[in-house]
């Protein structure tokens, strides 16, 4: 059997293996029961799992006296904006986002439209792993309601974001291309690109859960994306995850640049209008910092995981963060990831700085930034921590979020993923024999 994965993004595993209708109705139960929701949002990526998944889950909720507010495909910080859009007590999202198609997931939410905090999540797994559940008489069965304009409350939303110049993009009348992957964005980023006066040409968006490439939007699975920008015109390419809380780039010349750019440009752009704190998680470029650092601003790190950035940002006021994954956060509209923030930012910028992705790079220190996975052998995440300890001896240690060593304007962090049972190991530095090296180090105690 496969593993169950457990942590702040919720459970994940394999439909059937370790993602079971007695896993999914433990967890929802015990969500139900630390919440006290009485009204919850619910919607799911494009999955061919995602809709039994849902409407089981909606059933199980009804029969527990929740009222379900069903929003269908929907990308996940939508589902986020309509916890509170609803006045609802919390969210379930059905997605396992970069995860293969086998794969699927609950991520919960609560009343403000957050994943759980590390807090609640223990709690929330005591609960379901007791399985000790009361259930009211048929009496108490709850509503359901099917929300079909849930697209049109995110897209109205990031159109009136004060940081999005909406009369500068539509001027340009720029071309675009956009890989969905056949996910959850492939309906609603169209929609809003085409709304700020975009062409739009699409790659990949028939939402029928077939991810025709690598799930995450990685520069190896950008091919066909890289190729659409390039015999098309375009002046940039977005690429999503499946439930588009995600978004990479590919510049004009058709090159994937990283997902790491993303959230440097939102930031850019941010800031250069109002300054403010910036947060990003222990594993993000630090070309972030750079660009505070250009606006006199301070920018700090958190634990990896949305809601440890959101939970910080919440904490410092900040202005804008996120995780170099591709997940752009931005207050002014909520505290989750979200690929439609990121794409209007992204397209200001280019708009209000006349270039495309490719003159952000030029105009920026360049960083390698490896990223690997390793399974775990026979060694246990302990041994490892304390001989890579000794390998960078002398080196920052910051030892919230499995270990980061950092000196200079290079670091490595090494952490186990919260979403697969790999060794995550990413390292940064201005060379990228330097990065790889660093990465070497630590593979090498694996």
């Amino acid at each position: 059997m496969s593993t169950l994965m457990r942590s702040v993004s919720g459970i994940r595993g394999i439909v059937g293996d370790s993602l079971t209708p007695s896993v999914l109705l433990s967890h929802v139960k015990a969500f139900l029961e630390i919440t006290q929701s009485k009204k919850i949002v619910i919607g799911r990526d494009s999955r061919p799992t995602g809709e039994a998944i849902s409407n089981f889950v909606a059933g199980f909720c009804r029969l527990a006296g929740v009222e379900v507010i069903d929003v269908g495909l929907a990308t996940t910080p939508t589902v986020a904006m309509l916890v509170t859009h609803t006045h609802s007590g919390g969210g379930i999202i059905i997605t396992a986002s970069h995860n293969p198609v086998e794969w699927n997931a609950l991520k919960f939410l609560d009343a403000a439209g957050l994943f759980l905090g590390p807090d609640m999540v223990h709690q929330l797994f005591q609960v379901a792993d007791k399985g000790e559940f009361l259930f009211p008489d048929y009496t108490q069965v709850a509503g359901h309601a099917l929300l079909e304009n849930a697209d049109d409350i995110h897209i109205k939303g990031t159109l009136e974001i004060p940081f999005v110049d909406t009369n500068a993009i539509r001027a340009k009348g720029f071309k675009v291309a956009i890989d969905a992957v056949n996910g959850a964005g492939s309906f609603i980023l169209p929609r809003l690109l085409e709304e700020l006066g975009c062409e739009v040409v699409l790659v990949h968006c028939t939402p029928n859960g077939t991810f025709p490439r690598g799930a995450e939007p990685l520069p190896e699975n950008l091919t066909d994306l890289s190729k659409a920008v390039k015999e098309n015109g375009c002046a940039v390419g977005f690429a999503l995850d499946p439930d588009a809380d995600r978004c990479a780039l590919v510049d004009g010349k058709g090159v994937a640049i990283g997902e790491e750019y993303t959230l440097a440009i939102a930031i850019e752009e941010v800031l250069s209008q109002k300054p403010g704190p910036v947060c990003v998680n222990l594993s993000t470029s630090r070309m972030n910092e750079d660009i505070a650092e250009k606006y006199g601003c301070t920018c700090s790190r958190s634990k990896v995981g949305e809601i440890n950035v959101s939970l910080q940002m919440i904490e410092e006021k900040c202005i804008i963060g996120g995780e170099g994954n591709g997940g752009v956060i931005l207050p002014a509209l909520h505290y989750g990831r979200d690929s439609l923030v990121a794409a209007a930012l992204v397209l200001s910028w280019m708009a209000r700085h006349d270039g495309g992705p490719e003159k952000f790079v030029s105009e920026n220190q360049r960083y390698a930034m490896p990223k690997k996975k390793f399974i775990l052998n026979k060694k246990s995440l302990a041994q490892i921590f304390d001989t890579v300890k000794k390998e960078f001896e002398g080196w920052e240690l910051d030892s919230r979020d499995g270990l980061r060593f950092a000196k200079g304007k290079s670091w490595v962090h090494v952490r186990a993923s919260n979403t697969e049972p790999v060794l995550r190991v990413i390292a940064e530095a201005p060379s990228k024999e330097e990065a790889e090296a660093l990465c070497q180090t630590v593979e090498k105690n694996t």
